[in-house]
């Protein structure tokens, strides 16, 4: 089965509190579909098209109907719903077809 990865670079970071929120509303989500962070970091350089975010993160799932059903669950809109609409960002769930 091919594994499932969120692939999220965000644009800005929301005031902290609620961002410190999000994160721990996030973590429970990861926590509970066995979502493992494999890159979180903000020292980008751009190579081809300039397009840059302030901070990308990468998260594996052991398949990517889990990641999916990950997005889709409660825990993660209430993780969502805690940032009140101010986070910009690229989010992408992608199968991995190696």
């Amino acid at each position: 089965m091919a594994k499932g990865y969120w692939i999220v670079t965000q644009q800005n970071i929301p005031d902290q509190n609620l961002y410190a929120t999000y994160a721990k509303l996030a973590k429970t989500t990861l926590d509970e579909f066995n979502g493992r962070i494999v890159i979180a970091g903000n020292n980008e350089e751009s190579y081809e098209d300039n397009e840059v975010g302030l901070r990308t993160v990468v998260i594996e799932f052991d398949s990517y109907e889990t990641a999916v059903a990950a997005y889709n669950s409660r825990s993660y809109k209430t993780a969502m719903e805690s940032l009140n609409g101010t986070l910009k960002r690229d989010f992408r769930i992608i199968r991995n077809a190696v």
